[in-house]
């Protein structure tokens, strides 16, 4: 697996199409995207808990895109401090503060605003007053040295072109002995360069 991005990819406009593609599931999570989608996904494909899924708002779990469930590595225990690198619409986010409950915290890190603005209100209808959402990327997650106790993360990783700053963030925010709960993709084989710089492949 390619820990670096070719050195010619224009890392600036990946990162305006990602965001550009996010925003659209955001504002319209059942267009027509090529990746799975929803809280019906999430359940029947991920092993997602549905009663747990229902008791979230739609607004939040309709613009889940999810690859895997972080959630299902292990329980994430109460009075835990979470930090959830790409947190999206805040499906995984929720779920991990109802875990921690009001003695824990779950912070959501996102780049892509309608993101978070659905992650925040999915926060506030919950009651979930543990929940802090904000703006950052897997590459600068915002929050100080050794202060989480776990890190997860939902298909987030695979759209980072350098892996390598991602899980230095990652090992930074960790307080000792804390742990990683990530799910997403991973590619059994060396792709050509022409694929390393595609654009659309990346978001894809």
């Amino acid at each position: 697996m390619a820990l670096t991005c070719p050195v010619d990819l224009d890392v600036a406009s990946l990162r305006s199409e990602v965001q550009t593609m996010y925003s659209r599931v955001a504002a319209a999570p059942g267009g027509d995207f090529h990746f799975h989608r929803g809280p019906d996904y999430a359940a029947a494909r991920l092993g997602y808990d549905a009663a747990e899924l229902s008791a979230l708002p739609l607004e939040v779990t309709s613009s889940f895109a999810g690859v895997g469930n972080p959630h299902a590595i292990d329980r994430i225990p109460e009075g835990h401090v979470v930090l959830d690198v790409g947190c999206g619409a805040g499906t995984d986010l929720l779920l991990a503060a109802q875990r921690v409950g009001p003695r824990g915290r779950a912070i959501g890190v996102d780049m892509t605003e309608a993101m978070r603005q659905r992650a925040t209100a999915g926060a506030a209808a919950c009651g979930l007053g543990q929940v802090e959402v904000r703006d950052g990327d897997a590459t600068r997650l915002g929050v100080a040295d050794h202060s989480v106790d776990v890190v997860i993360s939902n298909g987030v990783l695979n759209l980072v072109p350098d892996k390598h700053r991602a899980i230095a963030e990652i090992a930074r925010a960790l307080k000792p002995g804390g742990r990683v709960q990530i799910a997403d993709i991973i590619i059994g084989e060396i792709l050509p360069d022409s694929a390393l710089r595609d654009i659309d492949l990346w978001t894809g």
